[in-house]
Protein backbone atom coordinates (compact mmCIF):
# COMPACT_ATOMS: atom_id res chain seq x y z
CA UNK A 1 0.00 0.00 0.00
CA UNK A 2 1.30 3.44 -0.91
CA UNK A 3 0.94 6.53 1.24
CA UNK A 4 1.79 9.97 -0.06
CA UNK A 5 2.43 12.41 2.74
CA UNK A 6 2.52 16.20 2.77
CA UNK A 7 5.55 18.42 2.61
CA UNK A 8 6.45 20.55 5.59
CA UNK A 9 6.21 24.31 5.67
CA UNK A 10 9.67 25.80 5.52
CA UNK A 11 10.98 26.87 8.88
CA UNK A 12 14.04 28.93 8.10
CA UNK A 13 12.59 32.19 6.94
CA UNK A 14 10.59 34.84 8.74
CA UNK A 15 7.31 35.26 6.93
CA UNK A 16 5.69 38.64 7.17
CA UNK A 17 2.05 37.70 7.11
CA UNK A 18 -0.57 40.37 6.89
CA UNK A 19 -3.44 39.40 9.17
CA UNK A 20 -6.72 40.04 7.42
CA UNK A 21 -9.10 42.49 9.02
CA UNK A 22 -12.47 40.95 8.30
CA UNK A 23 -15.95 42.32 8.86
CA UNK A 24 -18.31 40.81 11.38
CA UNK A 25 -20.65 39.72 8.56
CA UNK A 26 -20.37 37.28 5.71
CA UNK A 27 -18.87 38.82 2.59
CA UNK A 28 -20.27 36.12 0.29
CA UNK A 29 -19.53 36.63 -3.41
CA UNK A 30 -22.64 37.52 -5.39
CA UNK A 31 -24.27 34.39 -6.77
CA UNK A 32 -22.03 31.99 -4.82
CA UNK A 33 -25.02 30.00 -3.53
CA UNK A 34 -27.34 30.35 -6.53
CA UNK A 35 -26.95 26.64 -7.40
CA UNK A 36 -28.82 25.78 -4.18
CA UNK A 37 -31.91 27.77 -5.09
CA UNK A 38 -35.13 25.89 -5.81
CA UNK A 39 -33.89 22.62 -4.34
CA UNK A 40 -35.01 20.57 -1.37
CA UNK A 41 -34.14 17.41 0.51
CA UNK A 42 -31.56 15.15 -1.10
CA UNK A 43 -31.19 17.37 -4.17
CA UNK A 44 -30.31 20.31 -1.92
CA UNK A 45 -27.71 18.31 -0.01
CA UNK A 46 -26.23 17.06 -3.29
CA UNK A 47 -25.95 20.66 -4.51
CA UNK A 48 -24.06 21.60 -1.33
CA UNK A 49 -21.75 18.64 -1.91
CA UNK A 50 -20.98 19.75 -5.48
CA UNK A 51 -20.40 23.34 -4.39
CA UNK A 52 -18.14 22.68 -1.41
CA UNK A 53 -16.01 19.82 -2.75
CA UNK A 54 -14.23 22.12 -5.23
CA UNK A 55 -11.39 23.80 -3.35
CA UNK A 56 -7.64 24.26 -3.13
CA UNK A 57 -6.03 21.33 -1.32
CA UNK A 58 -3.05 22.30 0.81
CA UNK A 59 -0.22 20.28 2.33
CA UNK A 60 -0.99 19.03 5.83
CA UNK A 61 2.27 20.36 7.21
CA UNK A 62 1.66 23.85 5.79
CA UNK A 63 -1.54 24.27 7.80
CA UNK A 64 0.13 26.36 10.53
CA UNK A 65 0.77 28.97 7.86
CA UNK A 66 -2.99 29.14 7.27
CA UNK A 67 -3.98 28.74 10.94
CA UNK A 68 -2.23 32.06 11.47
CA UNK A 69 -4.92 33.55 9.23
CA UNK A 70 -7.91 31.48 10.36
CA UNK A 71 -7.41 30.94 14.10
CA UNK A 72 -5.84 34.03 15.67
CA UNK A 73 -7.48 35.86 18.54
CA UNK A 74 -9.51 38.89 17.54
CA UNK A 75 -7.50 41.38 19.61
CA UNK A 76 -4.14 39.60 19.55
CA UNK A 77 -3.18 38.21 16.15
CA UNK A 78 -0.07 36.52 17.54
CA UNK A 79 -2.13 34.35 19.90
CA UNK A 80 -3.81 31.07 18.94
CA UNK A 81 -7.57 30.83 19.40
CA UNK A 82 -7.89 27.38 20.98
CA UNK A 83 -11.42 25.95 21.24
CA UNK A 84 -10.16 22.97 23.25
CA UNK A 85 -8.53 24.54 26.33
CA UNK A 86 -8.05 27.76 28.29
CA UNK A 87 -4.27 27.63 27.96
CA UNK A 88 -2.43 30.44 26.19
CA UNK A 89 -0.47 29.61 23.03
CA UNK A 90 1.25 31.86 20.49
CA UNK A 91 2.16 31.42 16.85
CA UNK A 92 5.88 31.11 16.18
CA UNK A 93 7.40 34.10 14.42
CA UNK A 94 8.55 32.05 11.41
CA UNK A 95 5.05 30.77 10.67
CA UNK A 96 5.84 27.08 11.19
CA UNK A 97 3.67 26.37 14.21
CA UNK A 98 2.80 27.50 17.71
CA UNK A 99 4.42 27.36 21.12
CA UNK A 100 5.00 23.84 22.41
CA UNK A 101 1.92 21.82 23.27
CA UNK A 102 -0.31 22.56 20.27
CA UNK A 103 -1.59 20.02 17.71
CA UNK A 104 -3.43 20.21 14.40
CA UNK A 105 -6.74 18.65 15.34
CA UNK A 106 -9.24 16.99 13.01
CA UNK A 107 -12.46 17.94 14.78
CA UNK A 108 -14.04 15.05 12.90
CA UNK A 109 -11.52 12.26 13.62
CA UNK A 110 -9.55 11.17 10.58
CA UNK A 111 -9.79 7.53 11.66
CA UNK A 112 -13.55 7.65 10.96
CA UNK A 113 -12.87 7.60 7.22
CA UNK A 114 -9.31 6.21 7.29
CA UNK A 115 -7.31 9.45 7.00
CA UNK A 116 -5.23 9.82 3.89
CA UNK A 117 -5.66 7.14 1.21
CA UNK A 118 -5.13 6.82 -2.52
CA UNK A 119 -8.77 7.31 -3.57
CA UNK A 120 -9.65 10.21 -1.25
CA UNK A 121 -6.30 11.96 -1.17
CA UNK A 122 -5.83 14.93 1.12
CA UNK A 123 -9.31 16.39 0.71
CA UNK A 124 -10.89 15.78 4.13
CA UNK A 125 -7.46 15.22 5.65
CA UNK A 126 -6.42 18.87 5.13
CA UNK A 127 -9.78 20.66 4.97
CA UNK A 128 -9.51 23.79 7.12
CA UNK A 129 -13.26 23.79 7.60
CA UNK A 130 -12.84 21.05 10.21
CA UNK A 131 -9.19 21.40 11.23
CA UNK A 132 -8.38 23.54 14.25
CA UNK A 133 -5.31 24.18 16.42
CA UNK A 134 -5.74 22.32 19.70
CA UNK A 135 -4.05 21.92 23.06
CA UNK A 136 -2.17 18.62 22.88
CA UNK A 137 -3.53 17.21 26.15
CA UNK A 138 -7.11 17.97 25.15
CA UNK A 139 -6.50 16.50 21.71
CA UNK A 140 -5.19 13.29 23.27
CA UNK A 141 -8.16 13.08 25.63
CA UNK A 142 -10.59 13.69 22.75
CA UNK A 143 -9.03 10.78 20.82
CA UNK A 144 -11.45 9.60 18.11
CA UNK A 145 -14.54 9.81 20.31
CA UNK A 146 -17.84 11.12 18.94
CA UNK A 147 -19.44 14.35 20.10
CA UNK A 148 -21.88 14.05 22.95
CA UNK A 149 -22.90 15.16 26.40
CA UNK A 150 -20.95 13.72 29.30
CA UNK A 151 -22.66 12.09 32.27
CA UNK A 152 -19.62 10.71 34.11
CA UNK A 153 -16.51 12.86 33.62
CA UNK A 154 -13.13 11.26 32.87
CA UNK A 155 -11.32 14.39 31.60
CA UNK A 156 -12.19 18.05 32.18
CA UNK A 157 -9.88 21.03 31.59
CA UNK A 158 -12.58 23.66 32.02
CA UNK A 159 -13.30 23.86 28.27
CA UNK A 160 -13.32 20.29 26.95
CA UNK A 161 -14.73 17.20 28.64
CA UNK A 162 -14.71 13.49 27.90
CA UNK A 163 -16.56 10.74 29.68
CA UNK A 164 -19.49 8.36 29.53
CA UNK A 165 -22.37 9.70 27.45
CA UNK A 166 -25.90 10.44 28.58
CA UNK A 167 -28.45 7.83 27.58
CA UNK A 168 -29.11 7.57 23.85
CA UNK A 169 -25.84 9.18 22.74
CA UNK A 170 -22.44 7.88 21.64
CA UNK A 171 -23.50 5.65 18.76
CA UNK A 172 -21.93 2.64 20.46
CA UNK A 173 -18.93 4.45 21.93
CA UNK A 174 -18.61 4.31 25.72
CA UNK A 175 -16.81 7.71 25.72
CA UNK A 176 -17.86 11.01 24.11
CA UNK A 177 -16.24 14.44 23.71
CA UNK A 178 -18.16 17.50 24.89
CA UNK A 179 -16.90 21.00 23.96
CA UNK A 180 -17.67 24.16 25.90
CA UNK A 181 -21.19 25.58 25.45
CA UNK A 182 -19.82 28.59 23.54
CA UNK A 183 -18.35 26.27 20.87
CA UNK A 184 -21.06 23.61 20.57
CA UNK A 185 -22.67 25.40 17.63
CA UNK A 186 -19.24 25.75 15.96
CA UNK A 187 -18.72 21.99 16.13
CA UNK A 188 -22.29 21.26 15.00
CA UNK A 189 -21.99 23.43 11.88
CA UNK A 190 -18.58 21.88 11.18
CA UNK A 191 -20.11 18.40 11.31
CA UNK A 192 -23.00 19.48 9.04
CA UNK A 193 -20.44 20.74 6.52
CA UNK A 194 -18.51 17.45 6.64
CA UNK A 195 -21.72 15.43 6.24
CA UNK A 196 -22.47 17.26 2.99
CA UNK A 197 -19.01 17.89 1.53
CA UNK A 198 -17.86 14.29 2.10
CA UNK A 199 -21.16 12.47 1.79
CA UNK A 200 -19.57 10.10 -0.75
CA UNK A 201 -17.02 8.75 1.77
CA UNK A 202 -17.15 5.28 3.26
CA UNK A 203 -17.17 5.64 7.03
CA UNK A 204 -15.03 3.15 8.92
CA UNK A 205 -16.43 4.18 12.32
CA UNK A 206 -20.14 4.87 12.29
CA UNK A 207 -20.66 6.56 15.63
CA UNK A 208 -22.25 9.59 13.94
CA UNK A 209 -21.77 9.16 10.17
CA UNK A 210 -23.02 6.47 7.82
CA UNK A 211 -23.28 5.91 4.06
CA UNK A 212 -26.49 3.90 4.52
CA UNK A 213 -28.73 6.88 3.72
CA UNK A 214 -28.41 10.25 2.00
CA UNK A 215 -28.65 12.15 5.29
CA UNK A 216 -25.17 10.80 6.18
CA UNK A 217 -25.76 11.53 9.89
CA UNK A 218 -27.32 9.00 12.28
CA UNK A 219 -30.62 9.89 14.01
CA UNK A 220 -29.17 10.51 17.49
CA UNK A 221 -26.41 12.74 16.08
CA UNK A 222 -28.91 14.77 14.03
CA UNK A 223 -30.90 15.50 17.18
CA UNK A 224 -27.76 16.49 19.10
CA UNK A 225 -26.22 18.69 16.39
CA UNK A 226 -29.47 20.51 15.62
CA UNK A 227 -29.97 21.29 19.30
CA UNK A 228 -26.39 22.52 19.74
CA UNK A 229 -26.60 24.68 16.61
CA UNK A 230 -29.89 26.23 17.71
CA UNK A 231 -28.70 26.91 21.26
CA UNK A 232 -25.35 28.38 20.11
CA UNK A 233 -26.03 30.56 17.02
CA UNK A 234 -23.36 31.63 14.54
CA UNK A 235 -20.80 33.89 16.21
CA UNK A 236 -18.54 36.64 14.88
CA UNK A 237 -15.66 34.20 15.34
CA UNK A 238 -17.24 31.69 12.94
CA UNK A 239 -18.04 34.36 10.36
CA UNK A 240 -14.51 35.76 10.48
CA UNK A 241 -12.97 32.30 10.27
CA UNK A 242 -15.23 31.29 7.38
CA UNK A 243 -14.02 34.33 5.42
CA UNK A 244 -10.40 33.48 6.20
CA UNK A 245 -10.83 29.84 5.16
CA UNK A 246 -12.40 31.01 1.89
CA UNK A 247 -9.36 33.17 1.19
CA UNK A 248 -7.08 30.19 1.95
CA UNK A 249 -8.78 27.32 0.14
CA UNK A 250 -11.55 28.87 -2.00
CA UNK A 251 -14.63 27.26 -0.47
CA UNK A 252 -17.00 28.15 2.36
CA UNK A 253 -19.10 26.48 5.03
CA UNK A 254 -22.70 27.08 3.85
CA UNK A 255 -24.09 26.34 7.32
CA UNK A 256 -22.29 29.42 8.66
CA UNK A 257 -23.32 31.72 5.82
CA UNK A 258 -26.90 30.32 5.85
CA UNK A 259 -27.57 28.91 9.35
CA UNK A 260 -31.16 28.02 8.46
CA UNK A 261 -29.89 25.60 5.80
CA UNK A 262 -29.56 22.81 8.37
CA UNK A 263 -33.32 22.94 8.98
CA UNK A 264 -34.06 22.27 5.29
CA UNK A 265 -32.02 19.06 5.30
CA UNK A 266 -32.21 17.63 8.83
CA UNK A 267 -34.56 19.88 10.79
CA UNK A 268 -37.99 21.50 11.00
CA UNK A 269 -38.11 22.60 7.34
CA UNK A 270 -37.16 19.20 5.92
CA UNK A 271 -38.62 18.89 2.42
CA UNK A 272 -39.19 22.63 1.91
CA UNK A 273 -37.68 24.36 -1.11
CA UNK A 274 -34.64 26.44 -0.21
CA UNK A 275 -33.77 29.84 -1.68
CA UNK A 276 -30.74 31.70 -0.39
CA UNK A 277 -31.34 35.22 0.86
CA UNK A 278 -28.94 36.68 -1.70
CA UNK A 279 -30.67 35.73 -4.96
CA UNK A 280 -29.34 38.66 -6.93
CA UNK A 281 -29.00 37.57 -10.57
CA UNK A 282 -25.49 37.40 -11.93
CA UNK A 283 -26.31 37.70 -15.63
CA UNK A 284 -26.14 41.50 -15.52
CA UNK A 285 -22.89 41.66 -13.53
CA UNK A 286 -19.62 42.57 -15.26
CA UNK A 287 -17.08 39.81 -16.05
CA UNK A 288 -15.31 38.73 -12.88
CA UNK A 289 -13.10 36.01 -11.37
CA UNK A 290 -14.71 34.83 -8.11
CA UNK A 291 -11.88 32.54 -7.01
CA UNK A 292 -9.03 32.92 -6.43
CA UNK A 293 -9.07 36.45 -5.07
CA UNK A 294 -6.41 39.11 -5.48
CA UNK A 295 -3.24 38.75 -3.38
CA UNK A 296 -4.05 35.31 -2.01
CA UNK A 297 -0.90 33.53 -0.79
CA UNK A 298 -0.31 29.84 -1.49
CA UNK A 299 2.46 28.00 0.30
CA UNK A 300 3.53 24.80 -1.46
CA UNK A 301 5.72 23.80 1.48
CA UNK A 302 9.14 22.17 1.44
CA UNK A 303 10.49 19.57 -0.97
CA UNK A 304 13.83 17.84 -1.29
CA UNK A 305 16.00 18.50 -4.30
CA UNK A 306 14.89 16.15 -7.07
CA UNK A 307 11.27 16.05 -5.87
CA UNK A 308 8.27 18.18 -6.83
CA UNK A 309 4.92 19.11 -5.33
CA UNK A 310 1.66 20.53 -6.69
CA UNK A 311 -1.51 22.24 -5.60
CA UNK A 312 -4.75 22.68 -7.52
CA UNK A 313 -6.45 26.07 -7.48
CA UNK A 314 -10.06 26.23 -8.72
CA UNK A 315 -10.47 29.19 -11.10
CA UNK A 316 -14.13 30.21 -11.15
CA UNK A 317 -15.80 33.27 -12.64
CA UNK A 318 -19.05 34.57 -14.05
CA UNK A 319 -19.91 36.36 -17.28
CA UNK A 320 -16.34 36.04 -18.62
CA UNK A 321 -16.40 37.03 -22.28
CA UNK A 322 -12.84 36.03 -23.19
CA UNK A 323 -10.42 33.31 -22.22
CA UNK A 324 -8.41 33.98 -19.06
CA UNK A 325 -4.68 34.44 -19.66
CA UNK A 326 -2.12 33.14 -17.13
CA UNK A 327 1.46 34.24 -16.57
CA UNK A 328 4.16 33.40 -14.03
CA UNK A 329 6.63 36.17 -13.37
CA UNK A 330 8.92 37.89 -10.80
CA UNK A 331 11.31 36.36 -8.32
CA UNK A 332 12.14 32.68 -9.04
CA UNK A 333 9.12 32.07 -11.28
CA UNK A 334 11.05 29.51 -13.36
CA UNK A 335 10.83 27.07 -10.42
CA UNK A 336 7.05 26.90 -10.89
CA UNK A 337 5.12 25.36 -13.79
CA UNK A 338 1.60 25.68 -15.23
CA UNK A 339 -0.04 23.12 -17.56
CA UNK A 340 -1.69 25.85 -19.68
CA UNK A 341 -1.24 29.52 -20.51
CA UNK A 342 -4.96 30.29 -20.80
CA UNK A 343 -8.29 28.96 -19.52
CA UNK A 344 -11.37 28.59 -21.71
CA UNK A 345 -13.99 31.12 -20.60
CA UNK A 346 -16.85 28.58 -20.71
CA UNK A 347 -14.98 26.26 -18.34
CA UNK A 348 -14.13 29.11 -15.97
CA UNK A 349 -17.79 30.24 -16.01
CA UNK A 350 -19.05 26.75 -15.12
CA UNK A 351 -20.20 25.74 -11.62
CA UNK A 352 -17.02 23.80 -10.85
CA UNK A 353 -14.62 26.14 -12.67
CA UNK A 354 -11.23 25.08 -14.00
CA UNK A 355 -8.85 23.09 -11.75
CA UNK A 356 -5.54 24.86 -12.32
CA UNK A 357 -2.55 22.80 -11.20
CA UNK A 358 0.54 24.69 -10.09
CA UNK A 359 3.71 22.59 -9.76
CA UNK A 360 6.85 23.48 -7.84
CA UNK A 361 9.81 21.67 -9.42
CA UNK A 362 12.99 23.28 -8.08
CA UNK A 363 16.39 22.85 -9.69
CA UNK A 364 18.40 24.39 -6.85
CA UNK A 365 18.27 24.75 -3.09
CA UNK A 366 16.66 27.77 -1.49
CA UNK A 367 13.48 29.71 -0.85
CA UNK A 368 11.53 30.47 -4.03
CA UNK A 369 8.62 32.77 -4.84
CA UNK A 370 6.56 33.81 -7.84
CA UNK A 371 3.50 35.78 -8.87
CA UNK A 372 0.72 34.20 -10.90
CA UNK A 373 -1.19 36.85 -12.88
CA UNK A 374 -4.70 36.54 -14.36
CA UNK A 375 -5.72 38.90 -17.15
CA UNK A 376 -8.28 39.60 -19.90
CA UNK A 377 -11.35 37.32 -19.56
CA UNK A 378 -13.30 40.45 -20.40
CA UNK A 379 -12.68 42.05 -17.00
CA UNK A 380 -10.78 45.29 -16.54
CA UNK A 381 -7.09 45.12 -15.66
CA UNK A 382 -5.43 42.13 -14.04
CA UNK A 383 -4.81 40.62 -10.59
CA UNK A 384 -2.33 38.23 -9.09
CA UNK A 385 -1.70 35.68 -6.36
CA UNK A 386 1.57 34.81 -4.60
CA UNK A 387 3.30 31.42 -4.62
CA UNK A 388 6.06 30.32 -2.27
CA UNK A 389 7.99 27.13 -1.54
CA UNK A 390 11.42 25.93 -0.41
CA UNK A 391 13.89 23.33 -1.69
CA UNK A 392 16.12 21.51 0.81
CA UNK A 393 18.79 18.83 0.76
CA UNK A 394 17.74 15.18 0.53
CA UNK A 395 17.28 14.03 4.16
CA UNK A 396 19.12 11.20 5.91
CA UNK A 397 16.72 9.19 8.06
CA UNK A 398 17.51 6.71 10.82
CA UNK A 399 15.42 3.61 11.47
CA UNK A 400 12.98 4.32 14.33
CA UNK A 401 13.49 2.44 17.60
CA UNK A 402 10.19 0.86 18.67
CA UNK A 403 9.47 -0.04 22.29
CA UNK A 404 7.20 -2.70 23.71
CA UNK A 405 3.51 -1.81 23.27
CA UNK A 406 1.64 -0.42 26.26
CA UNK A 407 -1.88 -0.94 27.60
CA UNK A 408 -2.37 -4.21 25.73
CA UNK A 409 -5.95 -5.40 26.24
CA UNK A 410 -8.39 -7.64 24.42
CA UNK A 411 -9.63 -4.60 22.48
CA UNK A 412 -6.55 -2.45 21.89
CA UNK A 413 -2.98 -1.39 22.56
CA UNK A 414 -0.64 1.57 22.23
CA UNK A 415 2.32 1.46 19.85
CA UNK A 416 5.31 3.35 21.27
CA UNK A 417 8.65 4.41 19.78
CA UNK A 418 11.55 6.68 20.63
CA UNK A 419 11.79 10.28 19.31
CA UNK A 420 13.72 10.79 16.09
CA UNK A 421 17.39 11.70 16.31
CA UNK A 422 17.10 14.01 13.28
CA UNK A 423 14.44 16.33 11.89
CA UNK A 424 11.40 14.49 10.54
CA UNK A 425 7.96 15.60 9.44
CA UNK A 426 6.12 12.78 11.16
CA UNK A 427 6.02 9.00 11.64
CA UNK A 428 4.12 6.29 9.78
CA UNK A 429 2.79 3.19 11.53
CA UNK A 430 2.37 0.24 9.14
CA UNK A 431 -0.12 -2.21 10.62
CA UNK A 432 -1.21 -5.67 9.42
CA UNK A 433 -4.05 -7.66 10.97
CA UNK A 434 -4.20 -11.48 10.70
CA UNK A 435 -6.80 -14.01 11.75
CA UNK A 436 -5.88 -16.90 14.04
CA UNK A 437 -4.80 -18.92 10.98
CA UNK A 438 -2.37 -16.17 9.94
CA UNK A 439 -4.45 -15.04 6.95
CA UNK A 440 -4.23 -11.29 6.31
CA UNK A 441 -7.44 -9.45 7.18
CA UNK A 442 -6.30 -5.87 6.63
CA UNK A 443 -3.19 -3.78 6.00
CA UNK A 444 -3.12 -0.04 6.69
CA UNK A 445 -0.76 2.90 7.15
CA UNK A 446 -1.34 5.62 9.74
CA UNK A 447 0.50 8.96 9.85
CA UNK A 448 1.04 10.84 13.11
CA UNK A 449 -0.03 14.47 13.39
CA UNK A 450 3.58 15.64 13.69
CA UNK A 451 7.11 14.64 14.68
CA UNK A 452 6.40 15.12 18.39
CA UNK A 453 3.94 12.24 18.49
CA UNK A 454 5.75 9.06 19.56
CA UNK A 455 2.80 6.78 20.25
CA UNK A 456 -0.40 5.69 18.59
CA UNK A 457 -3.35 4.01 20.29
CA UNK A 458 -5.51 1.41 18.53
CA UNK A 459 -8.90 0.48 19.97
CA UNK A 460 -10.21 -1.83 17.23
CA UNK A 461 -8.52 -5.11 18.15
CA UNK A 462 -10.83 -8.12 18.05
CA UNK A 463 -10.67 -11.45 19.81
CA UNK A 464 -8.36 -14.02 18.14
CA UNK A 465 -6.74 -11.39 15.89
CA UNK A 466 -2.96 -11.13 15.52
CA UNK A 467 -1.61 -7.62 14.91
CA UNK A 468 1.85 -6.68 13.65
CA UNK A 469 3.27 -3.24 13.05
CA UNK A 470 6.42 -1.37 12.12
CA UNK A 471 7.24 2.34 12.35
CA UNK A 472 8.95 4.57 9.76
CA UNK A 473 9.91 8.23 9.85
CA UNK A 474 9.01 10.56 6.98
CA UNK A 475 10.69 13.71 5.72
CA UNK A 476 10.28 15.65 2.45
CA UNK A 477 8.91 12.72 0.47
CA UNK A 478 11.39 10.16 1.83
CA UNK A 479 10.79 7.38 4.36
CA UNK A 480 13.25 5.58 6.61
CA UNK A 481 13.76 1.84 6.74
CA UNK A 482 10.98 0.18 8.77
CA UNK A 483 11.61 -0.64 12.41
CA UNK A 484 11.66 -4.15 13.82
CA UNK A 485 8.29 -5.91 13.65
CA UNK A 486 6.16 -5.91 16.78
CA UNK A 487 3.68 -8.78 16.99
CA UNK A 488 0.67 -8.87 19.29
CA UNK A 489 -1.05 -12.26 19.27
CA UNK A 490 -4.21 -13.41 21.02
CA UNK A 491 -2.45 -13.42 24.41
CA UNK A 492 -0.90 -9.99 24.00
CA UNK A 493 2.54 -11.54 23.39
CA UNK A 494 5.12 -10.27 20.92
CA UNK A 495 8.28 -11.75 19.42
CA UNK A 496 7.82 -15.35 20.66
CA UNK A 497 10.09 -17.69 18.69
CA UNK A 498 11.05 -20.99 20.42
CA UNK A 499 10.67 -23.05 23.60
CA UNK A 500 13.33 -23.45 26.33
CA UNK A 501 12.95 -25.17 29.73
CA UNK A 502 11.10 -23.01 32.24
CA UNK A 503 9.29 -23.87 35.48
CA UNK A 504 7.81 -22.05 38.49
CA UNK A 505 7.64 -22.78 42.20
CA UNK A 506 4.91 -20.71 43.90
CA UNK A 507 5.47 -19.04 47.28
CA UNK A 508 3.62 -16.60 49.52
CA UNK A 509 3.36 -13.46 47.35
CA UNK A 510 6.08 -14.51 44.96
CA UNK A 511 7.03 -17.15 42.41
CA UNK A 512 10.47 -18.75 42.01
CA UNK A 513 11.63 -19.15 38.39
CA UNK A 514 13.63 -22.25 37.43
CA UNK A 515 15.27 -22.18 33.99
CA UNK A 516 18.18 -23.93 32.25
CA UNK A 517 19.45 -20.75 30.54
CA UNK A 518 18.70 -17.05 31.14
CA UNK A 519 15.31 -15.94 29.84
CA UNK A 520 15.41 -12.79 27.71
CA UNK A 521 12.82 -10.04 27.39
CA UNK A 522 10.47 -11.24 30.14
CA UNK A 523 7.07 -9.59 30.21
CA UNK A 524 4.24 -10.11 32.65
CA UNK A 525 0.61 -9.31 31.83
CA UNK A 526 -2.51 -9.33 33.95
CA UNK A 527 -5.63 -11.15 32.81
CA UNK A 528 -6.83 -8.01 31.01
CA UNK A 529 -3.74 -8.17 28.80
CA UNK A 530 -2.11 -5.13 30.40
CA UNK A 531 1.66 -5.12 30.77
CA UNK A 532 2.51 -4.91 34.48
CA UNK A 533 6.26 -5.71 34.43
CA UNK A 534 9.06 -5.92 31.87
CA UNK A 535 12.50 -7.40 32.63
CA UNK A 536 15.40 -7.55 30.15
CA UNK A 537 16.61 -10.88 31.60
CA UNK A 538 15.67 -13.42 34.28
CA UNK A 539 18.09 -16.10 35.51
CA UNK A 540 17.63 -19.34 37.44
CA UNK A 541 16.18 -18.96 40.98
CA UNK A 542 14.92 -15.44 40.35
CA UNK A 543 12.06 -14.50 42.68
CA UNK A 544 9.24 -12.37 41.25
CA UNK A 545 7.09 -10.49 43.77
CA UNK A 546 3.62 -9.48 42.56
CA UNK A 547 0.28 -8.63 44.16
CA UNK A 548 -2.15 -11.50 44.58
CA UNK A 549 -3.71 -12.46 41.26
CA UNK A 550 -3.34 -14.39 38.03
CA UNK A 551 -0.67 -13.39 35.49
CA UNK A 552 0.68 -14.43 32.09
CA UNK A 553 4.49 -14.52 31.71
CA UNK A 554 6.17 -14.45 28.29
CA UNK A 555 9.75 -14.43 27.06
CA UNK A 556 11.44 -13.97 23.70
CA UNK A 557 12.50 -17.65 23.73
CA UNK A 558 9.22 -19.34 24.69
CA UNK A 559 6.49 -19.81 22.16
CA UNK A 560 3.83 -20.70 24.76
CA UNK A 561 3.20 -18.20 27.61
CA UNK A 562 3.10 -19.42 31.19
CA UNK A 563 0.32 -18.86 33.70
CA UNK A 564 1.31 -17.58 37.15
CA UNK A 565 -0.90 -17.64 40.23
CA UNK A 566 0.21 -15.42 43.11
CA UNK A 567 -1.56 -16.22 46.39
Amino acid sequence: MKITTPNKLFATVLLVISVMTLPAFADVPTGYYNTLNGKSGQALKNAIHELTKVRTVHDYSSLWFYFRETDCMKNDHSRVWDMYSNKTYYFTSNGTGATSGMNKEHSLPKSWWGGYNESQGYYAYTDLNHLYPSDGDANMAKNNYPLGEVSTVKFDNGVSKTGNPVAGQGGGSSIVFEPANEYKGDFARTYFYMAACYQDYTWKYKYMYTEDNWLTLTPWSIDLLLRWAREDPVSDKEITRNEAVYKCQNNRNPFIDNPELMEYIWGDRYGDVFNVGNTEPTDDLPPEIITPTNDMVFDLGQVALGKSTSITIPVKGHNLTNNVNLMLYRYEYQMFELPVTSIDRATANSESGYPLTVTYKPTELGLHRARLVFSDGGFVGSFGISLMAECLEVPTLSTPVVLDPLEVTNSGYTAVWEPATEEVDYFIVNRTIYDENHNIIDSEMFATDDANQTSMTFTDRKHHEIHTYTVQSYRLGYTSEPSRVITIDVTGVSDIQADLPMAFIPGEGYVLIKCGTPLKNVRIYNTSGQLVASLPEVTNDTELYLPMGIYILTTSSNRIPAKLIIR
